[in-house]
């Protein structure tokens, strides 16, 4: 077979909007991951799917392809059921760190396989790592062995997790064909497939500071999905959740972490709690373990959470009484005038954040584990001029302009009518 020759013929039918057979999407993306199909080939067939699109088989059957490039975990030996959540990514978004514990703590398998950040949301790897000692890259058969001794672990996905999709993922990135959504879908799902939990909800994030900026393809990336989840037999519910404002008071690695303990020791930012027991009771429902909102909220105020959190820190190395990294410069934004907070644009802070080194520019660079933004008002908030509304956070003082200037129309600040409170919880799909 000539792989040249049908790569192209598979390239020029995407291009001209044909649907693609099961058997020339099986051969493609095997071949490209073998190496016998070129980056540049591949980066053509990206493009015309992201311009073409593709209907519910193909996404289903490309997903299948990238699940089939590696192994599949197992989980059935463990005797309780598994669930996983699955965040789009926001700004402030450390509920994992508060949920997985909380969840494993009712007596689920949690196999939480998450991602280092890119760009302005941050990653979940990135924010543990600032715990001293905390090892995210682990064997598949130490995360099983976890998973029965605690009951809970999150880390790296390892490479023999569909290989395809890492492959892929590190071509649209540089050939502006992340947005896809059939792209998007399967690359989420094919690792989540390959992961071998028995149920998955999705936290699909829309507004400013998340990938989808439009509740309708918040909605169409959520159901595709969930589609992809249900024909493959994992049960799969999404949630669309706001991300015009930060999430919490946090953005950036050790001092996400922080909050996280705050809301596992029984505080913490309100929204934090409220999404994170809105997501558990999800996870407990779809493994088959519902609890009621009272019992899950009291699993966080009296130290259950908690004591799994310690104990999931601890085994991966991590030292759960070490006193996390701190910034060596701070430098407060104050408030040019008083009156109600009306809006405080995710995305900004985001971007903020990573400009004091919390996020990376490209895969592999380092972060800075106490950098970032902390925020001392929210939407709603009543503000006197000169007090701080920001605290930048950076180990490199030149980083502060940069990250100053982002914050300058990050917010306004009004009367209170024009305050429209958000729900944060938009839409459930299933």
């Amino acid at each position: 077979m000539n792989n040249n020759h049908t790569a192209v013929e598979v390239i020029k039918a995407k291009r001209d909007g044909q649907e693609l057979s099961d058997e020339q999407i099986a051969w493609i993306v095997d071949a490209y991951t073998k190496g016998a199909v070129d980056p540049e080939q591949m980066s053509a067939l990206a493009m015309a799917i992201f311009l073409r699109g593709m209907n519910r088989r193909e996404i289903a059957q490309w997903t299948q392809a990238m699940i089939d490039s590696g192994i599949r975990l197992d989980f059935s030996a463990l005797g309780k059921p598994t669930v996983d959540k699955h965040s789009t990514g926001g700004v402030g978004d450390m509920i994992t760190l508060t949920l997985a514990p909380l969840v494993a703590s009712f007596g689920v398998a949690v196999p939480q396989l998450s991602g280092r950040g890119l760009g302005h949301t941050g990653g979940t790897l990135d924010k543990l790592e600032s715990i001293p000692g905390f090892n995210c890259s682990l064997s598949d058969r130490q995360i099983l062995a976890q998973l029965q001794a605690v009951g809970v672990v999150v880390c790296a996905a390892g490479d023999n997790l569909a290989p395809a999709d890492k492959k892929l993922y590190a071509l649209r990135d540089v050939t502006a064909t992340v947005e896809s959504i059939p792209l998007i879908a399967s690359s989420i799902m094919s690792k989540k497939i390959a992961e071998g939990t028995g149920a998955l909800i999705l936290d699909v994030k829309v507004g400013s500071g998340a990938f989808m900026k439009s509740r309708a393809q918040a909605r169409e990336l959520a159901q595709t999905m969930v589609d992809l989840g249900k024909d493959a037999g994992v049960n799969t519910v999404a949630l669309l959740t706001n991300m015009d404002t930060p999430l919490g008071y946090a953005a950036g690695n050790a001092i996400e972490v922080q909050q996280a303990l705050d809301v596992l020791n029984g505080g913490g930012p309100s929204d934090i709690v409220e999404l994170t027991i809105s997501l558990a009771a999800e996870m407990l429902q779809a493994a088959g373990r519902p609890a009621s909102e009272p019992e899950i909220r009291a699993a966080l105020s009296n130290g259950q959470a908690l004591i799994k959190w310690r104990e999931m820190v601890a085994a991966q190395g991590g030292d759960p009484d070490a006193p996390l990294p701190v910034a060596k410069h701070r430098r407060d934004v104050l408030a040019p005038k008083s009156g109600v907070l009306t809006r405080l644009d995710a995305l900004a802070v985001g971007v903020a954040a990573w400009r004091l080194g919390a996020g990376r520019e490209r895969q592999g660079d380092p972060v800075q584990a106490g950098t970032g933004v902390l925020m001392h008002a929210k939407p709603g908030d009543a503000v006197t001029a000169g007090q701080p509304l920001f605290t930048l956070l950076t180990d490199t003082p030149d980083r502060f302009a940069a990250a100053q200037a982002t914050l300058e129309n990050a917010y306004d600040i009004g009367n209170e009518s024009n305050h429209n409170p958000q729900n944060l919880i938009c839409e459930r799909i299933s």
